[in-house]
């Protein structure tokens, strides 16, 4: 049995991803749908494949060269490309005088190919077409005995030329050698335009109908990043002794989306049967060095391996730029305290996320390497100058309040502070964004999550955005009765400087709630995420609190600026 995979497009669709990556190759859970096409050819029992290329084609064939495949995989090159007619006509010298399958690279689908084939050999036409329903693709026509009748421009509202319903096909095809008699003289043609020559003639075009098989065409960007979430979250369920490897019908996955961040990540929770995980979507990474699921995957695993609690990575695909996660249900730390009644009790779950975090800080540096953060690899004052207090002028003074600050002024008062944020007992691995959303409660335990932007840096900061947090508006007195928590617990680890901690702390406040004041105005405004919007009176009060501990004089226009506001 042999074989040609359609593989010359250009993927116009998928631009500008496939500016640097051919279709083919793009990947699910870590297989590339070539890769994924050629195994399932050889499970039926292809002994030869063929690949036609065009774009990107030096990719396409370095890929078949490595992947070193057990039986022999061709590739023809065309210098132009010939369309899917001319691709076939092509590969006549290959094909011989046998029978061939043809399926496009483009399509991922659980349709019974040895089926096809055997359906195909059984009978006595030169040509069958694997159809199947898809309303929206839904353009040809079968007659009463089976047999292709016509092929529409568009759907037509569901019905052919003769009342006939319409199906789609779905770019598997088995063809005969007799197929080459009824090509055009013309090199560059359509395979279609073939097939719709020989619909006029009753019996050579046979239709093989599938029933409602798993069928995508990777032809978009949303048509791909569909399909490789469910891929995904099998390959998340298949982590594991106790998953049953025999259940890998993609249309077994259940996803439902969950409420975002901040951030342009989206989040999903995948089904399948009483089992559940989180899909982690990061948007398509492109051939970058360093991309943001990187640092998510690889800062991920570490802090797994110390026994830092973060969710287990189940499983993980770079080009999609997803992540299949354990779940750990919907309760953020933000519900639990929301739903206390006594300062006590709200005292109590402080000071343990302030146990876990100096856990986080100490254990999370052991075997760090800077070079895995995804921004930069530390706390630096370049990243306070510009990530906070630039973010505080341009987007919430300047963007949400038409202001128009005295920069001149507040320059050197941003760097004072800066400066003394960076004065830290201990620098640690640093959270980035350690607030009561990012903390998920599950069975009464704690678990970090949106880790991807840690770094080196200090502990001091991560309190101050936990305690600083305006999902949640701490008590001020709780947060100094935790702040003090914290000093001891730590100096149980290390030498503290104590006075020097909660002076380095008070500016990581500063810091911090700047770059809040400055993220939420930037969401609400420029994003449209308006819900960010009702936190900016809570994240000013704090402010206005946080700036009355530093020294006056020092930031006297700061000062000012904020007590207007």
């Amino acid at each position: 049995m042999k074989a040609l995979i359609l593989a010359a497009g250009f993927g116009t669709r998928l631009l500008p991803y496939t500016r640097t990556r051919p279709k083919p190759l793009f990947t699910l859970a870590g297989k590339s749908v070539l890769g994924i096409t050629i195994e399932k050819l050889m499970g039926i029992g292809c002994t030869d494949i063929v690949v036609n290329t065009h774009h990107l084609h030096g990719q396409i064939e370095s890929f078949i060269r490595k992947a070193g495949f057990g039986v022999p995989v061709h590739t023809r090159y065309e210098p132009c490309i010939l369309d899917t007619g001319g691709a076939i006509k092509n590969v006549r010298d290959i094909m011989g005088s046998a029978d061939f399958m043809v399926i496009n690279a483009d399509i991922v689908t659980d349709i019974d190919l040895k089926s096809v084939w055997q359906f195909h050999c059984n009978g006595n036409w030169p040509a069958t077409l694997v159809l199947h329903d898809r309303r929206e693709f839904n353009k040809v026509e079968i007659d009463d005995q089976g047999f292709i009748s016509g092929f529409m421009s568009d759907n037509a509202g569901g019905k052919g030329v003769n009342g006939a319903s319409l199906l789609a096909f779905t770019g598997v095809q088995v063809l005969g050698p007799g197929i080459f008699d009824h090509m055009p003289e013309k090199e560059v043609f359509s395979s279609i335009e073939v097939f719709e020559n020989l619909a006029q003639k009753q019996g050579f075009v046979r239709a093989y109908v599938a029933d409602a098989p798993f069928w995508e065409d990777m032809g978009t960007p949303d048509a791909y990043q569909k399909t490789a979430l469910s891929f995904l979250a099998l390959a998340g369920f298949d982590h594991g002794d106790e998953i049953d490897h025999g259940d890998q019908d993609p249309k077994s996955v259940r996803v439902a989306p969950l409420a975002g961040d901040g951030s342009d990540r989206k989040w999903f929770r995948a089904s399948k049967g009483d089992r559940s995980l989180v899909v982690s979507d990061h948007g398509i990474c492109t051939d970058d060095p360093v991309c943001e699921i990187d640092a998510f995957i690889t800062l991920g695993n570490h802090l797994y391996s110390k026994g830092v609690p973060v969710p287990k990575i189940l499983a993980q695909d770079r080009f999609s730029g997803m992540v299949a996660l354990e779940d750990l249900g919907d309760t953020h730390l933000a519900t639990v305290i929301h739903s206390l009644t006594s300062k006590a009790a709200v005292k109590e779950w402080y000071c343990r996320v302030v146990d876990r975090l100096i856990d986080f800080s100490l254990k999370g540096i052991e075997g760090f390497d800077p070079g895995w953060a995804f921004q930069t690899p530390t706390y630096s004052r370049e990243l306070i100058l510009e990530k906070e207090c630039a973010y505080f002028t341009e987007a919430f003074l300047k963007g949400y309040l038409n202001q128009s600050p005295p920069m001149a002024l507040l320059t050197p008062e941003f760097e004072y502070i800066a400066d003394q944020a960076l004065k830290s007992t201990f620098q640690g691995l640093m959270h980035r964004d350690f607030q009561s959303r990012n903390l998920m409660v599950k069975d009464g335990e704690i678990f970090f999550i949106d880790f991807q932007s840690a770094r080196q840096g200090p502990l001091e900061y991560d309190l101050a955005s936990l305690l600083i947090d305006p999902y949640v508006g701490l008590d001020p007195g709780i947060k100094e009765e935790v702040l003090h928590h914290c000093v001891r617990t730590l100096a149980r680890s290390i030498d503290v400087d104590t006075q020097g901690f909660i002076r380095c702390f008070r500016h990581c406040c500063i810091t911090r709630n700047l770059q809040i004041l400055g993220a939420f105005s930037f969401l609400s405004m420029v994003k449209g995420k308006h819900r960010f919007k009702a936190y900016i009176p809570a994240a000013v009060s704090t402010l206005k609190t946080a700036i009355g501990y530093l020294e006056k004089d020092k930031i006297s226009t700061l000062n000012g600026v904020i007590a207007t506001l």
